[in-house]
């Protein structure tokens, strides 16, 4: 049974009863073929309607669609073969990140990215895709194994931010974040990152620093929730409601139209029309094609070259210019 947004709503009636009409006709010896032909016709034309007219809180709902691919179910798309590493050395092992070394094309690469997990058994398992310090300092652990071999690493992001709870926060939660950050604006291997979900504040951050960075069409990537914006800013009596969370989705400019605009990503990678989830294998695909791209631009850079350009790209993030008026 797929699950349905509220905006999505005609399109399930639509879509349920071109399903009941299919099974009439098959059940009968009515034909039926011109009629679903239309309804056919009248879904795709609703469906261009409705996404290609999306607001920044409609994409927040996709990006968090429950049936919307994880970055384990693009490593079984993308990869011809990966092998999963556990712990950080330290304290544990955080399954809220996963992290190995695969191959795409007969090329290897490390992958380091956030899961959410599909069940509710999963997700608790998972902790909702938010890491605890030492699913960073996992992730840190791959990335300076694999620079000794000058293996390229992918991030893939998606996560509703680092856990704050008081364990994460005594284990070290923001030096853990701010040592990925320092570390790996300076490792020697190329980063190619991709938000797949959602990109949120520090734990999105923290696996963000990268060559080259891409987003999904309907993912989003901010330093707070709308959620947690609204939260902050109308607060009403300790009731904020859809309403709050549209127009801060709306101010906080988190969509990847917004952040291509910003030149803080380097591309948008098209989703199939109604999301990723509407059609994984093709996202992956793109993905995939994205990923290689990006490796084929980066490998025969140098390590000097690699870490100046990286470290232009970050400073020239929130440039601004003063003009006088005379």
């Amino acid at each position: 049974m797929r699950f349905y947004l509220d905006f999505e709503k005609p399109i399930q009636e639509l879509e349920l009863k071109i399903e009941e009409l299919k099974k009439l006709s098959d059940d009968s010896d009515i034909d039926l073929s011109q009629e679903i032909k239309k309804l056919n016709k009248k879904l795709k034309d609703l469906k261009v309607e409705i996404f290609s007219n999306l607001t920044p809180w409609q994409r927040t709902q996709i990006a968090r669609h429950p049936e919307r691919p994880y970055t384990l179910d693009y490593v079984s798309m993308i990869f011809d073969e990966f092998i999963e590493i556990h712990g950080d050395r330290r304290f544990g092992d955080d399954p809220a990140v996963v992290a190995g070394i695969g191959k795409i094309e007969k090329q290897s690469f490390a992958l380091v990215g956030h899961q959410k997990g599909r069940t509710i058994k999963e997700r608790v398992y998972r902790n909702f895709g938010q890491a605890h310090p030492e699913g960073y300092r996992k992730a840190l652990r791959l990335m300076k194994l694999t620079e000794r071999f000058c293996i390229p690493v992918i991030t893939m992001i998606d996560t509703p931010g680092a856990y704050p709870g008081i364990g994460a926060e005594e284990r070290g939660q923001a030096e853990a974040i701010a040592t990925n950050l320092m570390e790996m604006s300076l490792l020697k291997s190329p980063i190619i990152g991709v938000v797949i979900g959602e990109g949120g504040s520090g734990g999105a951050l923290a696996l963000s620093v990268c060559d080259k960075i891409f987003m999904l069409e309907n993912s989003i990537y901010s330093v707070i929730s709308p959620e947690g914006c609204a939260a902050i800013l109308w607060k009403k009596n300790s009731e904020v409601g859809v309403e709050e969370y549209a127009k801060a989705a709306e101010e906080l400019k988190l969509t990847a139209q917004d952040l291509k605009n910003f030149n803080i990503i380097d591309e948008i990678i098209p989703e199939p029309l109604g999301g990723a989830h509407r059609d994984p294998q093709e996202t992956a695909k793109k993905i995939k094609n994205v990923i290689l791209n990006a490796f084929n631009d980066l490998k025969n850079k140098k390590a000097e070259e690699l870490l100046r350009d990286r470290y232009n790209k970050i400073r020239q993030i929130g440039n601004f210019w003063n003009t006088i008026k005379k």
